[in-house]
């Protein structure tokens, strides 16, 4: 028997556990089955659950739930990342604030031993809080990026495609960080919209005394690397000149005037200054007209020694201020403006990004992302919502080398040596550099390894192979790969899902050497933002920490929030009232299971429903039918919010609401074989709805059937790990029919009766008209008349002209309300609340109609203000008709 109510905070951990102790979630446990898989994007070992991390998880959960229990080997493999600059920073962090030895004093080797102890002490951190919202991984195969396995994996990757061509080192412009003097990824550089200045300065024309190009800048400072001028090929004003030289000013250095279709004549003077080591745009440019790319800041950020010798050493903001200083002194400074600009930021430091160009490992993302292009083009993988396919075409097609080295110390080191001369030997480890290079130089020579790492991206793009045991031909990546889907955001389908698939595509083949795609759908999931749609952020307060709402309400009231709201392409806008609406939802369930077992309802595996006779357990059956069905399309077309809303519609409206309210007349009356029928029905029913229930909410799911006395009989075996009910096995879809016309027509008396304001004790005398009168309604007129609170007199009798003519699906009610009204105070009263209203909507009105309400008041006011408007109208048009009917008896008396 279960107790009164379900306590999540008590339930949850012992239910998880046992789960894991039982091995529920273990892969492979069913052989001969076809397989389902999915690997999760792995968090950062140095995260804690966030709501995007909730939303991402629930939804990969119910879809492996959901296949478990329709009976596929399903494999959720989990693991965590290493994330290279944020565990880099964190132990340095935490080394300061003990008072110990920085990074550098330590030495590589020391300090990597030092982020291995973190990791074993404090990197579990977010698996722990994912089993908390009830991730069913299979836990036993975790994998992490640094881990020896996938370490070998990376090896085997960055030398096959080394050989291949198609990794290699160059000199090219990179996101650079200052502070931690790295080059860092574009996913990594927040983009943060300043107030700054425009300065537009003077360069001499050579030869033309008197004469000046005027070129505007944000950063002034990196005129001192400028190469050359660039106007449009069109532009007018310097057809004259194209070809001819500026006197850059302080450096006193002669560069080009160019044409090129970069400058718009359009935007300033139409003249832009180019400096191909310092601009991503100039660097094209520069790539073009053959450009020097002459670079004048170190990896600090201060003028090295490219700039003229008093200017050396200045850091570049001292450098900025100077430069202004002189174009001033010197009267090159045209003017300044006001600009506000977007200036990007390091999202770990904070400092402001300078693009460089420095030496770096490339990958030849171009040549990959063809066959990763062609296999969605041909729909071997598919994107659900089907408009990220473009966004993933887009990126892909428009795709620059990917700069795969960093300037750390925690990561995948470079499998590469150099010789004396610089000569490079990459290789699987040290010892098979020392014989490439004995036989490069035919002698012994002394090799340094590389001291960067690969970016983070780079071992995370193998994660579907790799953590399968690749590159050795094991027997689970036999059997899991291809995976069968991937869940993640739109913000790393160039980051990451492209990047899986140019790398899984490219080393992964069938046995006709046919490249293998990593995952055959991609579901995006959108934004979880606040209840008025804005983003989460810090900064603005309105971050929900979905661990707070797990304490207060219970993983599965979040989880089934998620799932209820994710519909597809939509942003989820979450409020904490939501997710203890849902909480009531889950209550409900729990009640309804303790009526059926205070009325001694059993499940009986084997019970013949073709043998039910009652049309209120037909109903039930077939609503449970459609209810299967609807989730079965729903989950396999990855429309969660529509199977979340199908279980929901079934377990609240129609079995906790309807069904138990329609059996109590049955259960309390004297017919035996009614009630055993009803017993066994609502057994069967309440089976079936946990079943399909669990993969929303597990937890509550599984305790009910752990617990409760209805499946007391059926011996120790997990909800988790049981068989998904099939559809289309019920039928009684006549009885469906009549007993939802029934359920409309109590509806109708129950808002007529609210609507004329009679008391709900009153039992009202009622006749009643069937249309179809091959349809016998009589086993449930006590239904009606029990919920309607109606007096159902004969459908022979003499209908009386004077009755209140209700018209409903397949039948008429006739409602005698006369002995219960008096019908002209009830015209007075209706007037009375009309002409209130009228006057409401007719100032909501003039308000909206005022345009500067409109335009000033913040946009989620304006909007509940139309939306008052509209319900108003509503009600106020109910009112009326209300008041006619009220005047139309009132005639008749």
């Amino acid at each position: 028997m279960l107790s009164k109510s379900f306590v999540p905070h008590d339930a949850e951990t012992r239910i998880y556990a046992d789960w894991e102790k039982d091995g529920v979630f273990t892969a492979g446990s069913k052989p001969d089955v076809p397989s389902y898989s999915i690997v999760i994007p792995p968090p950062n070992v140095t995260g804690s659950l966030h709501m995007g991390h909730a939303l991402n998880n629930t939804l990969q959960d119910i879809m492996v739930r959901y296949k478990r229990m329709r009976g596929f080997n399903v494999l959720w493999q989990p693991g965590t990342d290493h994330a290279g600059i944020a565990t880099q920073m964190l132990v340095e962090r935490k080394l300061e604030a003990e008072g110990q030895p920085d990074r550098r004093t330590l030495g590589r080797e020391k300090f990597i031993e030092r982020v291995w102890e973190w990791k074993e002490e404090s990197g579990g951190t977010i698996t722990t809080q994912l089993r908390r919202l009830g991730a069913s991984c299979d836990w036993s195969r975790e994998r992490f990026t640094m881990d020896a396995g996938l370490s070998e994996a990376v090896l085997e990757v960055f030398v096959a495609l080394y050989r291949d061509g198609l990794i290699y080192k160059d000199k090219r412009l990179v996101n650079w960080d200052t502070k931690l003097q790295t080059a860092i990824s574009d996913l990594e550089v927040q983009q943060v919209e300043k107030n700054g200045h425009l300065w537009h300065l003077r360069y001499p024309v050579e030869g033309e005394q008197g004469r000046f190009i005027v070129v505007a800048t944000t950063r002034p400072e990196t005129m001192l690397g400028d190469m050359a001028v660039a106007v449009h090929p069109t532009d007018t004003r310097y057809q004259d000149i194209i070809g001819k030289f500026v006197r850059l000013p302080i450096t006193n250095r002669l560069i080009p005037i160019l044409a090129d279709e970069h400058a718009d004549p359009e935007t300033g003077s139409g003249a832009v200054k180019i400096t191909p080591a310092h601009d991503f745009n100039d660097f094209e440019v520069g790539k073009r007209h053959h450009l020097e790319m002459l670079s004048i800041l170190d990896e600090q950020g201060f003028l090295n020694e490219n700039t003229p010798s008093d200017w050396r050493g200045l850091e570049r903001f001292e450098a900025r201020k100077k430069v202004v200083d002189w174009f001033k002194a010197h009267d090159l400074l045209e003017k300044i403006e006001d600009h506000v600009h977007v200036v990007p930021h390091g999202d770990r430091s904070g400092t402001i990004i300078e693009p460089l160009l420095t030496d770096q490992w490339y990958c030849d993302a171009p040549t990959l992302a063809e066959q990763a292009l062609k296999v969605v083009a041909d729909g071997e993988t598919k994107f659900i919502p089907t408009n990220w396919t473009k966004t993933y075409n887009d990126w892909l097609n428009n795709i620059e080398p990917w700069c795969i080295s960093r300037q750390l110390w925690w990561g995948h080191q470079i499998p590469a040596w150099y010789g004396p001369d610089g000569e490079v030997f990459v290789a699987k480890n040290e010892d098979e550099a020392h014989q490439m290079a004995s036989a490069f130089y035919h002698k012994d020579v002394s090799l340094m390894r590389d001291e960067d790492v690969l970016d983070t991206w780079f071992s995370s793009a193998l994660w579907p192979f790799s953590t399968l045991g690749w590159p050795e031909k094991t027997d689970m990546l036999e059997r899991y790969y291809p995976t069968a889907l991937l869940v993640t955001g739109f913000d790393i389908i160039f980051f990451w899902v492209a990047r899986m698939m140019m790398f899984g595509l490219y080393f992964l083949k069938d046995e006709k050497q046919k490249p293998l795609v990593p995952f055959r759908d991609v579901y995006i999931h959108a934004l979880v933002r606040d209840e008025h749609g804005q983003k989460m952020s810090k900064s603005k307060g309105n971050v929900i920490d979905p661990l707070e709402l797990i304490d207060e309400f219970g993983a599965d009231a979040l989880r089934f929030t998620l799932a209820a709201m994710a519909a597809q392409g939509r942003d989820v806008k979450l409020a904490k009232t939501r997710v203890e609406g849902y909480r009531n939802f889950t209550t409900k369930i729990w009640n309804a299971v303790r009526f059926a077992e205070m009325n001694e309802a059993t499940y009986t595996p084997d019970f013949e429903v073709k043998s039910v006779k009652l049309e209120v357990n037909q109903w039930i059956l077939a609503s449970l039918d459609v209810m299967i069905a609807d989730i079965d399309k729903s989950l396999d077309d990855y429309r969660f919010n529509d199977a979340a809303q199908a279980l929901y519609r079934f377990a609240w409206n129609q079995l906790c609401d309807w069904y138990v309210e329609m059996v109590k007349p049955f259960l309390q009356g004297s017919c035996e074989a009614s009630k055993a029928e009803i017993r066994s029905v609502l057994g069967m029913v309440i089976n079936q709805t946990l079943h399909c229930a669990h993969p929303f909410i597990p937890f509550i799911t599984e305790e009910i059937f752990q617990q409760s006395s209805i499946f007391s009989h059926q011996g120790k075996n997990w909800l988790a790990n049981s068989s998904w009910p099939e559809c289309g096995v019920y039928g009684f879809e006549g009885s469906k029919t009549q007993v939802e016309r029934v359920i409309a027509a109590i509806e109708l008396v129950r808002s007529t009766r609210v609507e004329l304001g009679i008391k709900p004790s009153a039992q009202i005398p009622a006749t009643i008209e069937v249309q179809d009168k091959s349809l016998d309604y009589s086993g449930l007129w006590p239904v009606l008349s029990r919920l309607a609170r109606i007096d159902i007199k004969s459908a022979k009798e003499q209908l009386d002209t004077r009755a209140l003519a209700l018209v409903g699906d397949g039948m008429t009610i006739y409602l005698r309300v006369e002995n219960f009204l008096d019908f002209s105070e009830e015209v007075i009263k209706l007037s009375k609340e009309i002409n209130d209203i009228e006057g409401k909507i007719n100032s909501l009105k003039k308000k909206l109609a005022n345009a500067s309400f409109v335009e000033k008041a913040p946009q989620d006011v304006v909007s509940a203000e139309r939306q008052r408007l509209i319900d108003l109208t509503q009600r106020n048009n109910e009112l009326m008709d209300a008041r006619q009917r009220m005047e139309d008896l009132s005639a008749r008396q």
